[in-house]
């Protein structure tokens, strides 16, 4: 299969994939060779291998029922700017790798801003949309974005892809292409085929193998260790109770709740929530085992929740919402219930969505994101690599900072 030729599609509905074919790619089962491959990244030569040569974990982002999700729900289609044109890669008309990609037409939903880029474009003379967005519509979680499947020729198949959607770029007169939230050596293989390399950072909490929440609490220094706990007393304070609802548990009454206090909160923060009611109902039907709703109870009503998602090793933090607020419940729902769920399950990561030093104290530390862009226009590509130099060294600077203000016990504190 290696020598055949690999020919490349954009599809414009990923309904037109088949499902077990879009995961054999996205979700692809543990390759002992494939790993082998992976293992000689760090070769001279970093394009010659690709790094999502193995993912055993699974991310439920990439996965064809979310995306599918996403768009028949009418959350992510052209007419909200977000106009698919996932490239499949085929041998022998057999599917061999795909990446999620739309053509938009604005920057919203995305989490890597590039609004300034957008602007100093315009006002010298040229034209920023339509671009090309490779991602999972509005989901700042880090995953896989060149998806191939196991046994292949990694490398080659990841090095037509890199170059299909530079192809693609030119073909939908996009002005560039951007690949967010990707894993690092990802992006470190894509800046081999030209691509600007950026970062930014996150808040993720890493499961150092407790067995409870207290264990946790036990690497904390003493400051922040009875903060935790009298924020976690004073949310429930007002006969607050707490809910995990995951599989046959998420009700449609349920998903009624939850898009209340998405609607109400988001129209608050954003002006207008990206996600559409059916999006929850379309998701509770095919993947419910993968979602944990994290729900407030007081007075025999639903008055607050967070959506979370559930990887192999990874609690994926989404959307909260409420319609009564209390002091600390947010911090409840969203932090400490996913600690909580994650040391139950055994999960090594929790990642908390975009932005929020506020977490930090919180036990959630400093974890920098990548992301890589393929700018068109000559001009353009200079400004923006000169910029992104200097924002990676005060990105890394503020990630040392904020590492060394963490709230964990250092030599010599008290206990």
């Amino acid at each position: 299969m290696a020598s055949s030729e690999i020919t490349l599609e954009a599809v414009s509905d990923i309904g037109g994939i088949p499902a077990a074919e879009w995961d054999s790619c996205a979700n692809p089962a543990s390759d002992p060779a494939s790993l082998e491959q992976l293992d000689t990244l760090a070769s001279p030569d970093p394009a010659s291998n690709c790094p999502t040569a193995s993912r055993s974990s699974y991310n439920p982002f990439v996965s064809h029922a979310f995306l599918a999700a996403v768009e028949a729900s009418g959350s992510a289609c052209p007419r909200t700017g977000w106009g698919a044109r996932h490239l499949v890669a085929k041998i022998d008309d057999r599917i061999v790798g795909v990446v999620p990609c739309y053509l938009k037409s604005h920057s919203q939903g995305e989490y890597v801003f590039d609004r300034g880029w957008a602007e100093a474009y315009h006002r010298a003379g040229g034209s920023y949309y339509p671009k090309l967005q490779v991602s999972v519509p509005f989901t700042p979680a880090t995953g896989p974005r060149l998806l191939i499947r196991n046994g292949l020729d990694h490398g080659r198949i990841g090095s037509a892809l890199a170059r299909g959607l530079r192809a693609l770029c030119n073909a939908t007169d996009a002005s560039s292409v951007h690949v967010t939230f990707a894993r690092e050596a990802e992006a470190n293989f894509l800046g081999a085929h030209g691509f600007l390399q950026r970062t930014d950072q996150q808040f993720h909490w890493h499961n150092e193998g407790y067995k409870t929440f207290d264990d946790f609490l036990a690497t904390l220094n003493s400051r922040h260790r009875k903060a935790i706990k009298r924020e976690r007393r004073e949310a429930l304070a007002a006969g607050i109770t707490i809910h995990w609802l995951t599989g046959s548990d998420i009700t449609e009454d349920a998903w009624d709740a939850f898009f209340e206090f998405y609607m109400e909160t988001g129209s608050r923060k954003w002006g207008r929530p990206y996600l559409t009611r059916k999006f929850f109902s379309l998701i509770g039907e095919s993947m419910s085992r993968d979602v944990l709703l994290v729900m407030a109870r007081r007075k025999g009503r639903w008055i607050a929740g967070a959506i979370n998602f559930i990887g192999s090793d990874t609690l994926f933090g989404r959307n909260w919402g409420a319609i009564e607020h209390h002091p600390f419940l947010h911090f409840e729902v969203c932090y400490y219930q996913a600690i909580d769920f994650a040391i139950q399950r055994g999960l090594k990561v929790v990642e908390a969505g975009a932005q929020g030093e506020h977490k930090l104290a919180r036990g959630y530390q400093p974890q920098t994101t990548y992301s890589a862009h393929f700018i068109a226009d000559p001009a353009l590509r200079r400004a923006i690599d000169d910029y992104l130099k200097r924002e990676r060294a005060y990105v890394a600077e503020v990630g040392r900072e904020l590492s060394e203000a963490g709230p964990f016990r250092k030599t010599g504190d008290e206990a």
